[in-house]
């Protein structure tokens, strides 16, 4: 192990002396040929990052519904509606970030063809293509497994109102190494290669796809090209080989080059020590990631929402709640706000053992500090207290999840029915599972005999018989629209 260190090491070294610009960058295959002339424009870092607020999620999720044409129809009659929204609908702002929403939408659904026409429909208003839109639209194929669809589409940008430079050549490689086509991007590197300038960031890119995988093979042959390149290797590129050897499992080759950093002129950061605390949780020794994390306080690396993410998660992995929740104390204390999909992961380990206690501290905390919270979240959290009894907190967390904008849908009926039996509040139970049913939804056949089992033991036979009825003639409902839609008849 010391020796594969010590060869990164003085591999480094050889190349920061002498360099010299290779003809090709070395790859397992080689394909995508796609002609491209020589541009002169600088490059620049960019970074594309794949967060949507709530907001926009929202909006994407009623667009989305609005397209229920199967992605095998070819007829576009019925998709009149969707084939340009913001002609639809003249209150739709044609701006930019509308256009997205909507690419987004129609992406989502494989609607290609009309991303196309939107695409075209901007530049015909006016609205230049940016890069987070292309991100966007090149997403969109690759997450498809269209790969040559987005290079094809990268490589006719320019009748967008975009070059085929460095930044866009970035986006693209992003796009594919996210959804983790990495043979495929190092394969289009060496086809574009002295065609289009490349910068660090088009390097560490790929390094990171490999990083990922822990192809450490790959991460060296990338890391070679980009030195001969007259590149030299910044605390992104340390970051990505550091995690790259230690999902390979060569944890002591990634200390040893931690350790030699600032011979070669680059001071660990955050990310560095961000990379060293996952290798040791992936080796559960937390004790080392506990040095790391102190490492970086002493040294004035300032710890982000990722170092705590990964610290929390994994000492609730371990079950370390109280570790986990002085973790989280500390997170808040820095100013550091968790998204809602955060927020969530750490709601699921705590709801799967023990009290719901933890859980509860987490939730309280987050809602104070103004997160939101998901409908996934609120739903564990129900679920936890109706298994414990909780009958108070758990219509106290039914109120506060209907303030905050979601409707009860039929597991969130069941979780209050089954506290509201497991404290013997039977008529609150029988009023809770009436109102599900006149809402349209038919309860679980355990939620119901759970009920009516314990209607019979009380001697509540005439309540228990009524609302048999009622189950009666929702389950012939519930059944009736079953048939239904297996025939395809929608009402």
């Amino acid at each position: 192990m010391a020796f594969q260190s010590r060869r990164f090491i003085g591999f480094l070294e050889r190349f920061n002396r002498t360099r010299y610009h290779s003809h090709y960058l070395s790859s397992p295959t080689s394909f995508f040929p796609f002609p491209f002339s020589t541009l002169d424009d600088q490059p620049s870092p960019n970074h594309i990052k794949y967060e949507i607020n709530p907001k926009e999620r929202f909006v994407l999720d009623q667009l989305s519904e609005l397209l229920p044409i199967p992605r095998n129809s070819s007829a576009p009659n019925p998709f009149r509606y969707s084939e340009n929204p913001t002609k639809q609908n003249p209150a739709i702002t044609k701006d930019i970030n509308s256009y997205r929403v909507i690419i987004k939408a129609l992406g989502r659904r494989k609607f290609f063809k009309f991303v196309m026409e939107i695409l075209r429909d901007m530049r015909m208003e006016g609205v230049s293509l940016d890069l987070e839109t292309l991100s966007i639209v090149l997403d969109s194929f690759v997450r498809a497994h269209r790969v040559s669809k987005a290079i094809q589409m990268f490589g006719n940008v320019e009748e967008f109102g975009l070059k085929c430079n460095t930044e866009c050549l970035n986006v693209l490689l992003q796009c594919m190494c996210h959804r983790s086509h990495v043979g495929a991007a190092n394969s289009f590197l060496n086809s574009v290669k002295r065609k289009i300038l490349f910068d660090v960031m088009t390097y560490n890119i790929v390094i990171g796809g490999w990083s990922k995988l822990g192809r450490v093979s790959e991460i060296e042959s990338v890391l070679k090209a980009m030195l001969v390149d007259g590149f030299s290797p910044d605390c992104l590129t340390f970051s990505y080989l550091i995690e790259g050897l230690g999902r390979a499992g060569r944890i002591d080759d990634a200390v040893e080059i931690f350790e030699h950093m600032k011979e070669k002129g680059c001071v660990p950061n955050t990310g560095t020590y961000n990379a060293m605390i996952f290798n040791s949780i992936s080796v559960g020794d937390f004790d080392g990631c506990m040095k790391y994390y102190k490492s970086m306080l002493s040294n004035n690396c300032d710890p982000d929402v990722i170092t705590y993410t990964k610290l929390i998660a994994a000492f609730l992995k371990a079950r370390k709640v109280a570790d986990a929740l002085e973790f989280f104390d500390e997170m808040l204390n820095r100013g550091l706000i968790p998204c809602t999909g955060t927020v969530t992961s750490f709601l699921e380990p705590l709801c799967s053992y023990g009290p719901p206690h933890a859980a509860m501290m987490i939730y309280r905390k987050a809602r104070k500090v103004g997160c939101r919270i998901s409908l996934s979240a609120y739903k564990l959290l129900l679920m936890r207290l109706s298994r414990f009894g909780k009958c108070g907190m758990l219509l106290s967390m039914w109120d506060e999840m209907q303030e905050c904008g979601y409707s009860s849908d039929m597991e969130v009926y069941e979780y209050v029915i089954n506290g509201l039996c497991n404290i013997g509040q039977l008529e609150n139970a029988v009023l809770v599972m009436e109102e599900s049913l006149r809402k349209g939804f038919c309860p679980s056949r355990l939620i119901y005999s759970k009920l009516n089992n314990k209607l019979l033991a009380l001697n509540m036979v005439e309540r228990a018989y009524k609302l048999y009825l009622k189950i009666k003639d929702a389950r012939r409902d519930e059944n009736a629209r079953r048939y239904w839609r297996a025939n395809g008849w929608h009402f």
